[in-house]
């Protein structure tokens, strides 16, 4: 079924990307200075460019807002685990994959994408029950992320762990009741990093099948992190540590 992707910075970067792009919408109207650069590669790549009044956009996509431009694409591609694993395994830097634990909220979900993109996540691993998926809100809340970070569904979330784990990966989950520290714990191997949701965090099936459970240190009176926050502050350290040893 056709998706529609709104937003000036999500379209730019999945025309860069050519992720199915089938057809452009521009409202009619629109200041077309900020459009160049969109209009420019729409026609390199010979996708169709369609002007429509602004209420024809409003319907396509009623709940954020497009800016003026909408893309239609063709339907996602969800990559499979088994490509996400051989990302991880054969890139020259150490392995680091994403699990969000039944994640529900499309607005955090692309958060959450962006912010793994931004630090180098090499792909992001979402069950396919109970589950935001690849939406037009998650294409515009990940600001374009979700045009390079590759995303697999999986039926069983344990199991795709415990796959991973068979691979050689190590499977870390974030948690707040953990005695681990993030900033002490050793992050030079290749990772599967497992978190949460804000309000249930994870589930006990996922926490069986972490080799270890990690928890951001705490000075404030709050007791948890939106899950893109909490995630971009664990990578961040991630990052930190590999950049040292790398």
């Amino acid at each position: 079924m056709p998706q529609a992707i709104s937003g000036i910075n999500a379209v730019k970067e999945n025309l860069k990307e050519g992720k199915g792009i089938v057809e452009l919408l521009i409202a009619r109207g629109r200041k077309i200075v900020r459009m160049r650069e969109i209009l420019d590669m729409a026609r390199e790549k010979g996708i169709p460019i369609r002007y429509r009044d602004r209420i024809y956009l409003d319907k396509i996509s009623p709940n954020f807002s497009h800016q003026g431009v909408i893309a239609i694409v063709s339907n996602y591609s969800y990559f499979h685990l088994e490509d996400l694993m051989k990302i991880a395994l054969t890139s020259e830097k150490k392995g680091l994959l994403l699990v969000a634990d039944h994640i529900t909220d499309t607005g955090n979900l692309g958060s959450l994408i962006r912010t793994a993109e931004f630090f180098g996540v090499q792909g992001l691993i979402l069950p396919r029950d109970r589950s935001a998926s690849i939406t037009d809100t998650v294409h515009k809340r990940s600001a374009g992320g979700s045009a390079y970070l590759p995303v697999a569904k999986v039926v069983n979330l344990a199991r795709a762990l415990e796959q991973l784990a068979d691979e050689g990966l190590w499977i870390v989950g974030a948690t707040g009741e953990s005695k681990a520290d993030i900033y002490e714990f050793d992050w030079n191997r290749d990772l599967a990093l497992v978190v949460g949701s804000e309000g249930k965090g994870l589930s006990r099936v996922v926490r069986d099948q972490c080799h270890h459970l990690v928890s951001i240190p705490r000075l404030g009176h709050l007791n948890s992190l939106n899950v893109s926050v909490a995630a971009g502050t664990i990578l961040s350290e991630i990052v930190r540590q590999r950049g040292h040893s790398e």
